[in-house]
Formats: C-alpha cells, structure tokens, sequence
C-alpha cells in the first residue's frame, strides 16, 4: 500500500484535496492499483506488485498532485437519513442536553440543521465519520464503551458523527436510530454511503420506523 498523507489536522478542505486525489487517481485507470481508501487527512492506494512498481505510483501521484485538477472530484450524492431521536432509540440524548444547557428538542434541532460530508468509512463495514457536526454538539465519549449498541444507532463522539452500521460495542453518546440500513452483504454494493456523500437527518416518529425498516428489509 501507497500512504498519501496530506497536513496533520481535519479541515474539510484538507478533506477536499484527498477526495481530489481519490477521483484523480480512478479517472487515471492506473493499471495495477486495486483499492482507494480515503481518510480525514490521507489516502491509502492499495496496488498489485505483480502489475505495478511502487516507485510508478509514487512518480503517477506526483503527476496527479502538481496537475492539480479542482474540477475534478467524485460526484457527492446526498442520502437522507430519518432517524427517531430520544427514548430507547436515543438513550444518551438527555446526557447530551444537559451537557450543554440546553432540551432535548433543541439538541435534536442543531443535531438536523448541517449537511453532513461522509469524510471516511471504518470501525466496522460501513460505519460513516461525519464531518459537519456543530461545535455545540461535541460531547465527551463514554467512559466505559458498551458491549452491545444497536445498528443504525447516530451517536455523537467528541467532535464527530457516526452511524453504526451493525451490532457491535461502541463508547459514543447515542442520540437516535435510523431503520436504514447501511450495510447489507445482500447488495452488489454493501454500504449505503461512501466517502464524499452528503447527509441530511429527517426526524421520524416511532410508528415510521417500523415502516421504513420493513421497506429497507424487503429491498
């Protein structure tokens, strides 16, 4: 794997010039790399040896970084995501208010008012880092991480957003539960989002969770 590091720090245009690069780099048609990973601040190129030297790929990103292509960049899809907010869907949502002085409902307005940028996929298949979230938002981790969180669970970690995809053990401030699913092996592509999606959260009540989740099973 090739390593494209870019400055230390999360910045969404530090996220623009590594989105950049991904979409450079698969309008390229490189033959031999396999794999693109974005990040916050990096880009992973996975490659096969067998068809590509490391130093060419060194040399190509070198090219594709100095012809500096701004036009050039994946095109954002923008995903509505409903979520029911609260109660046993959002048990850390009080947790959250309280934290900053502020109800429920209003934690929930802030929560839905930013477009969110899917800046990377990891933890677990499909769990999107959002960037976007509002400064007043940003609440502390648990202290000890739960072994079991719901999938579909948007929770709040410090300064960022995410979304778990699957059943697994989580230590963010969960908030709401969205009945989408965002990774399903049955799919030709299993994640719902992928690097440079936009997301939007649409508040649901409980009755259409159970409706949305039948649809979202059925597909």
């Amino acid at each position: 794997m090739v390593m494209a590091e870019f400055a230390p720090m999360i910045a969404p245009e530090i996220n623009d010039a590594v989105h950049r690069l991904a979409a450079a780099v698969e309008n390229a048609r490189i033959p031999g790399i396999v794999e693109l990973t974005p990040s916050y601040r990096s880009l992973g190129i996975y490659y096969d040896p067998l068809q590509i030297e490391y130093s060419e790929i060194v040399q190509r990103l070198g090219e594709l970084v100095s012809s500096d292509q701004p036009g050039l960049q994946r095109r954002a899809r923008r995903v509505e995501v409903p979520v029911v907010y609260g109660g046993d869907f959002g048990p850390d949502l009080e947790f959250v208010a309280s934290a900053h002085g502020l109800d429920a409902a209003a934690i929930v307005a802030l929560h839905r008012e930013p477009v969110y940028r899917v800046c990377l996929i990891g933890f677990t298949p499909g769990f999107p880092y959002l960037g976007g979230l509002p400064e007043t938002l940003a609440t502390p981790r648990l202290a000890t991480p739960r072994a079991a969180v719901p999938a579909g669970s948007v929770a709040i970690g410090g300064q960022q957003c995410g979304i778990y995809p699957v059943n697994s053990p989580g230590g963010w401030r969960i908030i709401g539960r969205t009945p989408l699913r965002l990774f399903d092996v049955r799919q030709v592509e299993p994640c719902l989002l992928a690097p440079g999606d936009e997301v939007v959260f649409r508040r649901i009540r409980e009755h259409e969770f159970g409706e949305i989740a039948s649809q979202a099973g059925a597909s």
